[in-house]
């Protein structure tokens, strides 16, 4: 049977270094999962077990691409993240089944409509429209996982402006990429083409249109961009 409209073309990330691509199929988001960055909007640190959002795949915006400033805001906050990229198919996994798990990691930013996202905590209602937004997972080229094996190490850096905003160690995460991996295969099952944004530390704030972000964490490609016009 023919479609009703044209079939959109699979989003993808570049692969650092190599002449190929990494077709994108769901994105899932850790929250709070830094103790400074929950602090600082207030809220409460859970270590009991990690929480999770989504952001769809046409919420991404790839390397050596510009953000156009999204409607219906005046407070977009910038979030620096590690990405991991699944390499192998996860269900209910154990720690065993982890090993070569992930195909690499890649610099992100979640791009926050921080006002929506407010009103949306007090009236107890979903955050969707806060996060998942044209341009709001933004992610470099992933480098691939045996590239970059200090990645749990590793700091995360972004500059706005030149100006060091936001600075976080990997290892501060409450919840490491293995105990993400583990508990999320627990709800769904896991396949190459998924990626987790793993959480941002504190330093969040917002952007203004000609601001420009640099995304640096050690190892992986930077991630530069600029904020136009909406």
């Amino acid at each position: 049977m023919k479609p009703v409209f044209s079939i959109p073309q699979t989003p993808f990330i570049k692969v650092t270094g190599k002449d190929c691509i990494y077709p994108v199929k769901r994105i899932f988001c850790v929250g709070r999962n830094y103790v400074e960055h929950a602090l600082e909007l207030g809220n409460e640190v859970d270590r009991k077990q990690p929480f999770y959002f989504t952001k769809s795949s046409s919420s991404l915006l790839g390397p050596e691409t510009d953000l156009i400033y999204p409607p219906m805001t005046d407070s977009l906050h910038h979030e620096v993240e590690l990405v991991v990229a699944i390499g192998k198919s996860l269900h209910n996994a154990n720690k065993g089944d982890l090993e070569k798990s992930i195909y690499g990691y890649a610099c992100g930013l979640d791009m926050t409509r921080r006002d929506l996202q407010n009103v949306a905590k007090k009236q107890g209602k979903p955050w969707d429209m806060a996060k998942d937004f044209d341009g709001s997972a933004i992610i470099g080229s992933i480098t691939e996982s045996e590239q970059v094996p200090a990645i749990q190490s590793a700091n995360l850096k972004l500059f706005l402006n030149d100006q060091l905003q936001q600075i976080g160690k990997i290892s501060d995460m409450i919840y490491s990429v293995d105990e993400i991996l583990l508990d999320l295969s627990k709800y769904t099952k896991l396949v190459p083409g998924d990626l987790i944004m793993t959480g941002t530390p504190a330093g969040v704030s917002p952007v203004k249109v000609g601001d420009r972000l640099i995304v640096q964490i050690e190892g992986l490609k930077d991630l530069t961009l600029k904020v136009l016009e909406k």
